[in-house]
């Protein structure tokens, strides 16, 4: 007796519950995938912002520096740049991992403009490497252009507001030197930008490194060394492994961290992974409950049935497969279903992408204004495994009490 083909047969006979119960699994795993495909979209662009915007995949800086790093000393920076290259350049197999290197200075000013005051952060660095980084660039209002010449900056267009400049004006900057004197330096804006963060367009201009070098009094110097690489996920391997090349060249006071260990970034992906893969099993159960509702009305409804069955000599164990196995292929199908749909959604908002900006706008997330959804075929056998082991979960009480049914009662019922 083949009990798949059996319960195939009796899946088939109530079309009209089959679809209940598979289009509520089928919802349920919808949902689940495509929420995983979401939320990955969105811890990707967090992560992808935080290491081009802060820290890099790989962050290198004098202990000193990272021990002030919030007022950003400018006199403990690394003060030469040159034989950290080289040693990073000497370090065997580093830069098949490597997709770039940035030197950037980051340093805090008061800037002011007639009777107007502003605190602000200066973010310098080499204009062709920060066009692939901050990417200020693709954030500039009409009629402005790149900092990609010295003496020119581009500022947030909130903080420009704030100092009533614009385009073509003269941003002055006295800031401390790495001596501790006074350094200072006239820009002339030839854009504004606007990347809908606060943080950016309220309290950031980006210049040129010669200039803030020339302004700091660091030749050759940079606050702090970014690392991208080719893939983020071998950030705490590779800082392991800087650390050691960088110790075995004999260059003492840096501090070497992967982007995993600055700041609450990675707790946050790690806490939202936590507290989603708990949200996906309420979702599964949820919408796999109904089946328990329904294999319970089907027992009842088959009381006579399982009588019969069971005087003609079959066990209550070949009983209680066939019905855990109705509920399972309800669970299967409504699961397969809903994640193919699912991953066709994903992928199609992954290539189109999903415009958040009235969402995020105003606000410090650093995640990109469009979010592309992600598509990982092992979170998606997962679900549909997942979806499957919770319908055979709920089914299993129903198809219990099939089993454990008295056959003379049974049969008397009807």
């Amino acid at each position: 007796m083949n009990i798949v083909m059996m319960a195939l047969r009796n899946v088939g006979r109530n079309k009209r519950r089959t679809f209940l119960a598979t289009l509520s699994v089928f919802i349920a795993i919808l949902v689940v995938v495509f929420a995983d495909g979401f939320i990955s979209g969105i811890m990707d662009s967090m992560t992808h912002n935080v290491t081009k915007n802060q820290t890099g995949h790989v962050n290198i800086e004098t202990q000193a520096y990272r021990e002030r790093e919030r007022f950003m000393p400018a006199s403990a920076a690394i003060t030469d740049t040159a034989p950290v290259m080289r040693a990073l350049q000497a370090i065997p197999g580093l830069s098949d991992h490597i997709s770039r290197i940035a030197l950037r200075i980051q340093f805090g000013v008061v800037l002011s403009s007639g009777a107007q005051t502003k605190a602000a952060r200066a973010i310098a660095g080499d204009p062709e490497t920060e066009r692939g980084l901050l990417m200020l660039d693709r954030t500039l209002l009409p009629g402005g252009s790149y900092c990609d010449q010295p003496g020119t900056t581009i500022v947030g267009e909130k903080l420009a507001s704030d100092l009533g400049l614009k385009v073509g004006d003269t941003l002055k900057i006295v800031a401390e030197k790495s001596d501790y004197g006074l350094g200072m330096k006239k820009l002339r804006i030839v854009g504004l930008f606007r990347t809908g963060m606060d943080a950016f367009d309220r309290a950031t201009f980006q210049l040129g490194l010669s200039d803030a070098r020339d302004l700091l009094g660091l030749p050759g110097g940079a606050s702090q060394i970014l690392v991208m690489l080719k893939n983020y996920r071998e950030s705490d391997d590779v800082a392991r492994r800087i650390d050691a090349g960088l110790a075995s060249a004999g260059l003492t006071g840096l501090s070497v961290k992967s982007w995993t260990s600055i700041g609450d970034t990675a707790r946050l992906i790690a806490m939202v992974g936590n507290i989603y893969f708990w949200m996906e099993v309420v979702i599964a159960f949820l919408g796999a409950f109904i089946i328990a509702n329904i294999m319970m009305m089907v027992v009842l409804e088959r009381r006579h049935e399982i009588g019969v069955l069971k005087s003609m000599g079959m066990r209550p164990r070949t009983i209680l497969n066939m019905f855990l196995t109705e509920g399972v292929l309800l669970g299967a199908i409504g699961s397969l279903v809903g994640a193919a749909a699912g991953t066709a959604i994903n992928a199609y908002f992954g290539k189109r992408g999903l415009d958040l900006s009235n969402l995020i706008a105003g606000s410090n997330y650093q995640m990109d204004n469009v979010i592309h959804t992600g598509v990982h075929p092992l979170h998606v056998v997962a679900f549909l495994g997942l979806g499957i082991v919770v319908s055979a979960i709920v089914a299993f009480l129903p198809s219990r009490s099939a089993a454990r049914m008295d056959p003379i009662e049974a049969i008397r019922s009807v």
